[in-house]
């Protein structure tokens, strides 16, 4: 495994997937590159039938590090790696405190379930950055809140609450920060119960062809954000959000 992940096997045929980029947790081309590899091995691996997926530090996922070398990331390379996550078999269950935003609220609806923390937050916050959503939120957000909360979160790039996340049905369980990952990990335990097969053949119908929607959503948004950080809203987005101020749009 790559440094920026580790895997540690639990009793119970559970494999806890933790993202290792403290404090923040950025994600990277070869971050969700190297998530893709691990949950393919997993799903080779006979005695592992679900997996916990969390993260060290203050956040899950606080999207991408537009300060640093994330600029620098392959777009296409890093949502075919999404792809490859969407395509894995095996229930994937998040564990999810503090920020999960832009790509990192995508990372987070990879999962099945999604166990949070009051204090956690998600955000679709692209457009406050001159920006497309991406990383297959397109797809995946509205069909696990709705079209309407989605639209809101798109169009106002505001934060949700963890409270707010259970009640739009973004989270499936709100549980005290200090029993997270514990809680998230008993809940993987009791699906493991199950028939490995059963589980597997229940999960490929449920999701049907969200693979491939998620694959053609995304060429989709790369396009758009490949047209978008031409424009001189984006650096305007761009240099709000560093300077922890309100942008200025002006529509070009």
């Amino acid at each position: 495994m790559r440094d920026e992940i580790n895997v540690t096997f639990k009793k119970s045929h559970v494999a806890v997937v933790e993202i290792c980029k403290p404090p923040n947790n950025f994600f990277s081309t070869n971050l969700i590159s190297g998530l893709a590899d691990t949950f393919e091995q997993l799903d080779e691996n006979d005695d592992i039938r679900v997996s916990v997926l969390c993260s060290q530090g203050k956040h899950f996922c606080a999207g991408a590090d537009f300060s640093g070398d994330s600029n620098g990331n392959d777009t296409l390379g890093l949502y075919a790696g999404a792809v490859r996550i969407f395509r894995c078999r095996k229930p994937i269950i998040a564990a999810i405190q503090g920020a999960a935003i832009g790509g990192g609220l995508g990372l987070a609806l990879v999962a099945d379930f999604r166990f949070a923390s009051p204090e956690a937050r998600f955000s679709a916050n692209f457009s406050r950055l001159g920006f497309h959503q991406g990383f297959g939120l397109s797809v995946t957000l509205p069909e696990l809140i709705g079209t309407q909360a989605s639209n809101d979160m798109f169009f106002t790039g505001r934060r949700v609450t963890g409270g707010e996340a259970a009640e739009l049905g973004l989270c499936d369980r709100l549980v005290p920060l200090t029993e997270l990952r514990d809680a998230a990990t008993l809940y993987a335990q009791e699906i493991s119960k199950s028939a490995p097969l059963a589980i597997e053949s229940i999960r490929k119908t449920l999701r049907g062809d969200l693979a491939d929607r998620v694959e053609r959503a995304t060429l989709h948004e790369a396009s758009e954000q490949a047209r978008l950080v031409k424009t001189k809203d984006w650096v305007e987005g761009i240099s709000a959000s560093s300077e922890r101020r309100e942008p200025n749009f002006r529509r070009e």
